[in-house]
């Protein structure tokens, strides 16, 4: 077997350089613990950013996928099969919405949402054509595409990659003002994160999600919530929304759909939304496979069976508790929701990176995020036990 120091000098050689991971090769992964190829074991921090909420090979997940893939993986969207309808149907009837659009990514999903946006704008508000324009946030992270890149507000995620797609507008994430100023004939939509995740974790000011909810009720301009981070249960709701009892137009999900089995996503709303779609407009040869359904159908039904919401609720409030009692001279404040919380050291401290990289000597895996910030999102299943060993090594690298 290869030895960390060999895995890592391949993957430097051979792949591409696009990524710049912590240094640990991992084999294997149960519950919230990962094992490197030394056998050494690890906490999990970041459950491949909310995508295994339910925890690394859940055996529910790994007993599904085994009969489902010996069975039936893929058939293309050439013909139906026996496990869309039904994941159509529950998703539908755990969100409240009418219809569903399944595809692989995050980023492929917010794809989903802009197109379907845009031609509801067209042939339901009757803006005139090519005019369509969305509203997004500074800070905001929607994916990697080259459309979804050019709203960036991150400089490095566009350099190199124009000319960029047109149609968007940028405002100040939490600002109302200017977001009610940037409205105009010819908007069709707001897309939003509700917790901003790859920014840090950035929670809006209290009211704000409401408030912009009402002005795209006053405006005919569709909300629409990215919920592919901060989805089924990560913040102590099963949608970030919910915190405001906001109900958006449409709704982005993925990652912990499938419990990071599989690369599985949709997109959920209205009728009269989603059926601007015509067989044709848009699909994926992999969206909707066998395979697909019926991981994220088990992965659903574990975060509602194994109350997944009410345990992040619970051990998130323990950890944020724990993590407040600590005294340390790098950290300037603590912020989240749920068990997505957000370490925002000082900016003498000398850069998240290096804390991420002492954790990972001691025994857990997290990752900065905008230099200055130490994301915590362990899988949801988490225990209080657990949080404890955790808190000591945490407490430890911050003192």
């Amino acid at each position: 077997m290869l030895k960390t120091k060999e895995c890592i000098e391949l993957e430097d050689r051979y792949g591409a350089h696009n990524y710049k991971p912590l240094d640990v090769v991992l084999t294997k992964g149960s519950g919230i613990w990962v094992e490197d190829i030394e056998g050494k074991k690890y906490m999990d921090f970041l459950a491949a950013y909310s995508a295994l909420n339910q925890g690394h090979c859940h055996p529910r997940l790994v007993k599904v996928m085994q009969e489902q893939c010996s069975r039936l993986a893929l058939t293309s969207r050439a013909f139906r099969n026996d496990q869309l309808p039904l994941l159509a149907k529950e998703l539908c009837e755990l969100t409240g919405y009418e219809m569903m659009l399944p595809m692989n990514s995050g980023a492929e999903a917010v794809e989903t949402a802009i197109k379907a946006v845009r031609k509801w704008g067209y042939k339901n508000k009757g803006i005139e054509k090519n005019k369509a324009e969305i509203i997004v946030c500074s800070g905001n992270f929607h994916g990697r595409t080259t459309t979804i890149i050019s709203f960036s507000s991150e400089e490095q995620y566009k350099d190199g990659f124009g000319p960029l797609t047109p149609g968007f507008v940028v405002v100040p994430y939490g600002d109302l003002e200017s977001f009610e100023k940037a409205i105009n004939k010819n908007t069709v939509a707001f897309l939003v994160e509700p917790i901003q995740g790859e920014s840090g974790v950035v929670v809006p000011p209290e009211g704000y999600f409401k408030a912009t909810e009402m002005i795209c009720e006053d405006n005919d301009v569709l909300l629409v919530a990215d919920e592919i981070q901060s989805g089924l249960g990560r913040t102590g709701k099963m949608f970030a929304s919910e915190h405001e009892d906001v109900r958006p137009d449409m709704i982005i999900i993925g990652k912990a759909l499938s419990g990071g089995m599989y690369p599985v996503s949709a997109v959920v709303s209205s009728r009269e939304i989603l059926g601007v779609f015509n067989p044709g407009d848009h699909g994926s040869t992999y969206g909707g496979s066998p395979l697909a359904c019926a991981v994220a159908r088990e992965a659903l039904k574990i975060t509602v069976e194994e109350k997944l919401v009410e345990r992040s609720v619970k051990m998130g409030k323990y950890l944020m508790g724990k993590l407040n009692k600590i005294n340390s001279p790098y950290v300037d404040f603590y912020r989240g929701k749920g068990l997505w919380i957000g370490i925002v050291l000082k900016k003498d401290a000398g850069g998240a990176r290096r804390f991420c990289e002492a954790l990972r000597e001691k025994g857990i895996l997290a990752k900065e995020t905008h230099e200055n910030v130490i994301r915590l999102a362990p899988p949801l299943i988490i225990k209080k036990e657990e949080i404890d060993t955790a808190i000591k090594i945490i407490e430890e690298v911050l003192s």
